[in-house]
């Protein structure tokens, strides 16, 4: 935004810049949690909930992060102009 654009590029811009990281952070973390979330091994059944759970908060956080913060943000800021935005009007 302080660049010029409007807060649905910038929104868009960012979420395409932070794609590749995010995505690699989760999956490395969703694939270490697998053999804790299949239970195998002596005493896994009373782990295996807890590794099915945090596999799927990071589901939910890394699509939330993904695509509806960036959509939340650029409903939020709306129409409204950044001062870098009216500084290149003038």
């Amino acid at each position: 935004m302080q660049a010029g654009s409007d807060s649905l590029s910038a929104a868009l811009e960012a979420g395409f810049t932070r794609f590749r990281p995010v995505l690699m952070t989760a999956l490395a973390m969703i694939i270490g949690m697998v053999p804790m979330a299949l239970g195998l091994g002596d005493g896994g059944e009373q782990n295996a909930p807890l590794g099915r759970a945090v596999i799927g908060g990071l589901i939910f956080a890394t699509v939330s992060t993904l695509f509806f913060v960036p959509a939340f943000f650029s409903v939020l800021q709306g129409s409204r102009r950044h001062p870098a935005q009216t500084a290149n009007q003038n």
